[in-house]
Formats: C-alpha cells, structure tokens, sequence
C-alpha cells in the first residue's frame, strides 16, 4: 500500500491537471465563439424611425437651399468615399451643415446662453458652415485608411484565387464574398465592382470607378496595373504577386517613415507638458528660498 501512494497520488495530480485544462480550454472556446459572434452580427440600430426622421428633415432644408455645381460635385465624390451612398446623401450633408451654421450663430446672438454678441455669432456661424466639412474629410480618411490596411490580405486572397483557375472578375465576386465581415468597406466596394460588371459596364471602366470611389492611391496603382494587364494579356497571377511584393515593401517604408517622425512629433509635448514640470521641481525650491533670504533685506533696504 505504501508503495501504490506515490502512483496514486500522480494519477489524481494528473486527473486534476488534466480537468483543469480541460474546463480553461472549454471557457476559452465559448469567449472565442462570443467574440466572433459579436463581429459577425450586427447590432440593430438604436432608433431607426427617428433617425429616419432627421435625415428627412434634413433633406428637405438641404433640397432648398441653394447649390453650386461646382461644389456639388466635390460633396458627392466627399461623401461617397466616405461611405454614404444614399440617393439623397447629399441633400441631407447640405441640410446638416446650413442647420448646424445657422444653429450656432442663433445660440449666440440671442440671450439664451450668454450676453448677445454679433460679431462672435458671425464666428460660430462659419465655424458650424465648416465643422460637418470638416468630419466628412475625417470620416473619409478614416474608411480610406481601412482600405488601404486591407489591400495586402485582399491581394493574397486574389492571388489565390487566380492561381486556383477563377477569372479575374469571378476572383473579385469571391474575395469581396469573403472579406465580408473582415474588411466590410473594401468588401462593398468589390461588390459594387462585380455588380457594375453583371451589369454590362466594361472592366476597365468598373475598375476606374474603384479608384475614384476609394480615393485610395495603393489601389489606384492596382487599378492601373490590372488595366494594363488585361490591355497587354500578360499573366494576372503573376503581376499580383509582384504588386502584392511592392505593395509591402511600401507599407514597411511608410511604417519606417512614421517611426522617423516620431522624435520630432514629440518635441512639443515635451516642452509643453513635461518641461515646465521638470523645472517647477528642480528650480522651485531654490526660487521660494531665494525670495525667503532676499525677500527681508530688499523690504529693509526701502
């Protein structure tokens, strides 16, 4: 009995270890299947009635308002690179931006927030003009920035898939397929592109398209290549191969780049925020000394 101890005890010590693993590996594998749960489904919206409501109120101030062909133009391709592809998008920025202006500049030369100032009112009224401007730039840049991290497992993808016999266009129609949860912007572009395709669109048109939807430039590089290669009949595989090469050579070039500027993009916190403090407590204590010594002899001395 003595000497089944130490072989009873390994038994239980391994059992033990063994549930344990077990139970971790089994709690980890329902966290893993909530999160990606939570990444392919989407939330419902909070209120889709109200927020319904508000663009139609916006579109109708922004129908009225006067218009310039010239900026309308520049707001469409705005608001189509950053994700707005609404029919009456534009109605509706336009509108947002005249009752945001005209908002402020009411706030402000009215006494209800502070003492009536005209000349601040005509301030807040240009500042509100641009701030909706100035987001749709920010909104843009940020699903531009999306893409752009995209395109190097989108161009592994169609490698794939093009070495693996699909045409180009059937290639396009199962990467967007599959970048549907992981990429969704660069994904809806793709799908449009396929769907301008069924639709008879040329694909060197549909590809242009592309470029000038995402304001993009790594894939306005792909767009021209894929152009001049079905224009010269050389091998699809093979020039996104290389381009997918030139491609991460440009991303770690950029990266560099970034990690270059980060010593100068520091200089002014550092003077800002961090130098006063130093010589708060290096040079305080022998300031209120010195106004403690001289401060008697210079009241004496008048």
């Amino acid at each position: 009995m003595l000497a089944l101890l130490p072989l009873l005890a390994f038994a239980f010590g391994t059992l033990g270890l063994a549930g344990a693993a077990w139970w971790l590996l089994s709690r980890r594998a329902v966290a893993v299947d909530r999160r990606i749960r939570e990444v392919v489904e989407r939330e419902p919206e909070a209120d889709p009635e109200r927020a319904q409501q508000v663009a139609e109120f916006f579109g109708r101030v922004g129908r009225r308002a006067p218009k310039s062909p010239k900026e309308l133009s520049k707001l469409s391709l705005r608001l189509v690179r950053a994700g707005f592809r609404r029919p009456d998008a534009l109605a509706i920025f336009i509108g947002m931006r005249l009752t945001v202006a005209l908002a402020a500049f009411l706030l402000l030369v009215t006494p209800i927030l502070m003492r009536p100032n005209v000349a601040l009112a005509l301030v807040a009224l240009g500042f509100g003009y641009i701030l909706p401007g100035i987001v749709l730039a920010r909104l843009a840049g940020r699903r531009q920035k999306r893409i752009q991290l995209a395109l190097a497992d989108t161009l592994d993808l169609l490698v794939v898939s093009v070495e693996a016999g699909l045409g180009l266009d059937q290639a396009l129609a199962r990467v967007g397929d599959e970048l549907q949860h992981t990429y969704p912007d660069l994904s809806g572009e793709l799908r449009l592109v396929n769907l301008e395709l069924l639709a008879g669109t040329a694909r060197s048109d549909a590809l242009r398209n592309l470029a000038d939807r995402t304001g993009v430039d790594d894939l306005n590089s792909l767009v021209t290549m894929l152009i001049q290669t079905d224009k010269f009949g050389t091998s699809v595989a093979q020039s996104l191969r290389v381009f997918s090469e030139t491609l991460r050579t440009r991303r770690r070039q950029r990266a560099e780049e970034a990690a270059a500027k980060t010593g100068v993009k520091m200089v002014f916190p550092l003077v800002v925020c961090i130098f006063p403090a130093v010589w708060v407590v290096a040079i305080g204590p022998a300031a209120i000394k010195f106004v403690r010594v001289l401060g008697p002899l210079v009241s004496g001395l008048e």
